[in-house]
């Protein structure tokens, strides 16, 4: 390997390095990251709990409790989107 490669070899290993993303500790997500956090986390228990009642193992007030709570949790997810796809659309239009 002659001197310019190694070179070359070494700086892109030094700028991959540098532009690597860098992991967040726990808790330190952004809003966004801990909303999709909970929302997922809403829809795997409403999930478990269907599960749970469909075998026998968890009450019925049990089951609506999380259905309500994982419909909630959807409709708040589709009102988001609509609200940012309706800013968009707004940027869309501003003259240049």
């Amino acid at each position: 390997m002659d001197v310019k490669t190694s070179l070359a070899t070494q700086s892109y290993a030094q700028a991959r390095a540098a532009a690597a993303p860098k992991s967040q500790a726990a808790g330190q997500g952004g809003l966004a990251g801990q909303a999709a956090g909970a929302f997922a986390e809403t829809l795997r228990a409403g999930e478990e709990t269907a599960k749970s009642a469909m075998a026998g193992g968890a009450d019925p007030h049990a089951l609506v409790e999380a259905l309500a709570q994982t419909e909630l949790a959807v409709e708040t997810a589709v009102t988001l989107r609509n609200k940012v796809v309706e800013a968009y659309q707004e940027i869309l239009r501003m003259p240049v």
